[in-house]
C-alpha cells in the first residue's frame, strides 16, 4: 500500500503507474474520499473540542442555572452531531482503504516498459539445452513410463490438473524440498513450516487481496483461505508488531504446501503438472530495514541462492527482468528464473524473486523501531527457492536417459540414498 501523502503530492505519477501497469484505479474518487473524510475529521474534532468547552462551562456555570442548561442543552446537541457523523466517518475510511488497496506500487527506474510478458527483458542465460542423441520424452511419458505418475486417477479423486506421485517420484519430490531447504538455510535463513490456511489480512497484507481473491480457495465455516506461497503466512506472523532494528534483516525460509485455483488459465498447460492446483514449494523471505540499497542488495542475493540450486541440480535456465506490465501490482522489481523444458522446447518459469520496499509493511503493519527511536514501515522481499512440480519437470525432462531412466544430478544423490539413477533397481 502506498502513503497517502505520497499519493497526494503525486497523483499524475500514481496515475500514469496505473496505466503502465494495467491497473484498474480511481486516484481521482480516492482523494475526493480523503478530502471528504478529512473535512469529517475536522468537524468531529470541533465538535470534541466544543464538547470539552461545554463540560468546563457546566462545571463552572455556579448559581447561574439558565447557563448550566443552556450548556448542558448544547451539548446534547453536539453529543447528537457527533453520533450522526461517526456513520459517514466509519463509511469513507472503509472507502478509502478498499481504493488505498488498489493503488500499485511504484516501480524502480531499472525496471523495463512494456504491454506483456512477451517485453520482459533477458539478463542473463547459463548452461546450454542439451542435445540428445535419441527422442526425448515429456515429462509426462517419462514418469508413467516409470510407473511414477498417475493422472487419470488423480483427476477421478480431485478434478482437473490434479496429479499422484508414485514410487520414486514421491522421495524424488521430498529430496528436492529438503536439497533446496536445506541449502538456503546453511545461509542463515531460519527454516519454517507454516500453516497452509491463513486469515484473510494475511493475503491483504501480502498484496494478494482483493485481486487475487478468485485464486485462492476459501474456508468459509472457519474464515480462513489455502495459501498459494509461505509467504502469505509468513507475512502475517508479523503483522501488527515493531521489531527492533538490531534484529533485522530477519531471515526466513519457509515450506509449505500450495494451492492454487488457477482461476482463467482454461486450455493453458492442461498435460502433465506443469500447472496444477497442489503443489510444494520452497520460499525465501526477508524483512529488512526501509533502506532501497538494502533492498537491491538482499533482491540478487536471494537471485543468486536460487540460481545455485538450479545449478547445481544442472539445469539450463535463464533470468528475465520483468516489464512493467507484467510485475503486478505489489513489486517495486521482479525477476523470472525460467528452466529449459526440451519437451517444448523453450523456458518455462520455475521462480520468481521480488522486493517491494514498504508496501505489503504497510499493509500488515510490519514496522521496526530505529536506532534513532523513529517507527518505520520494513522492506519485504520474497524468493522462490523451489517449486515441486516444475523442478520435477525440468530435472526428468533434461536428465533422462535412452533407456527412459532419469539420472541424478550429483548435489541431489544424498538426499536420495545416493541413487544414481531412477527407475534402475537399487544397487
Amino acid at each position: 500500500m502506498l502513503d497517502l501523502a505520497f499519493i497526494r503530492e503525486h497523483p499524475d505519477l500514481v496515475k500514469e503507474v496505473a496505466r503502465r501497469r494495467k491497473t484498474a484505479v480511481d486516484v481521482d474518487a480516492l482523494l475526493a474520499v480523503d478530502t471528504e473524510l478529512r473535512a469529517v475529521r475536522h468537524q468531529a474534532e470541533d465538535l470534541r473540542a466544543e464538547q470539552n468547552r461545554l463540560s468546563k462551562a457546566i462545571r463552572e456555570a455556579g448559581p447561574d442555572r439558565a447557563a448550566r442548561e443552556a450548556a448542558i442543552a448544547r451539548g446534547r446537541e453536539v453529543a447528537a452531531e457527533l453520533k450522526a457523523l461517526e456513520p459517514r466517518e466509519r463509511d469513507l475510511e472503509a472507502r478509502l482503504r478498499e481504493l488505498l488497496l488498489l493503488a500499485p506500487n511504484i516501480p524502480d527506474a531499472s525496471v523495463p516498459d512494456g504491454e506483456s510478458e512477451e517485453d520482459n527483458v533477458e539478463v542473463k542465460r547459463v548452461g546450454e539445452p542439451r542435445q540428445f542423441d535419441f527422442e526425448p520424452l515429456d515429462h509426462v511419458a517419462l514418469l508413467m513410463g516409470l510407473g511414477m505418475l498417475d493422472l487419470e486417477r488423480a483427476a477421478k479423486v480431485a478434478g482437473s490438473r490434479s496429479y499422484i506421485l508414485k514410487g520414486e517420484a514421491v522421495f524424488l519430490e521430498l529430496a528436492l524440498m529438503q536439497f533446496a531447504l536445506h541449502h538456503v538455510s546453511r545461509k542463515g535463513f531460519l527454516p519454517l513450516d507454516v500453516p497452509a490456511m491463513a486469515r484473510e489480512y494475511c493475503f491483504i497484507g501480502n498484496s494478494q487481496f482483493p485481486r487475487g481473491r478468485e485464486q485462492t480457495y476459501a474456508l468459509p465455516d472457519d474464515e480462513v483461505y489455502l495459501i498459494g506461497t509461505a509467504e502469505v503466512s509468513i507475512t502475517g506472523m508479523h503483522s501488527g508488531e515493531i521489531l527492533r532494528e538490531a534484529d533485522l534483516p530477519i531471515k526466513y525460509v519457509g515450506y509449505s504446501p500450495c494451492f492454487r485455483r488457477e482461476a482463467g488459465t482454461y486450455g493453458k498447460d492442461t498435460r502433465g503438472i506443469m500447472r496444477v492446483h497442489q503443489f510444494y514449494k520452497v520460499e525465501q523471505y526477508v524483512i529488512c530495514p526501509a533502506n532501497h540499497e538494502e533492498s537491491v542488495r538482499w533482491h540478487e542475493e536471494l537471485l543468486a541462492n536460487a540460481e545455485e540450486i538450479i545449478r547445481a541440480l544442472e539445469l539450463p535456465y535463464r533470468v528475465l527482468n520483468l516489464c512493467v506490465a507484467d510485475l503486478g501490482d505489489a513489486k517495486v522489481k521482479g525477476y523470472d528464473i525460467e528452466c529449459w523444458v526440451p519437451s517444448e522446447g523453450r523456458y518455462r518459469e520455475t521462480h520468481s524473486d521480488s522486493y517491494f520496499h514498504d508496501y505489503q509493511a504497510r499493509r500488515a503493519d510490519i514496522r521496526y523501531r530505529g536506532e534513532d527511536g523513529v517507527v518505520r514501515y520494513a522492506h519485504t522481499l520474497n524468493n522462490t527457492a523451489l517449486a515441486s512440480t516444475r523442478a520435477i519437470i525440468a530435472l526428468v525432462e533434461n536428465h533422462q536417459q535412452r533407456d527412459g531412466t532419469i539420472r541424478v544430478p550429483e548435489a541431489l544423490r544424498p538426499w536420495l540414498g545416493g541413487r544414481e539413477f531412477l527407475g534402475k533397481p537399487w544397487r
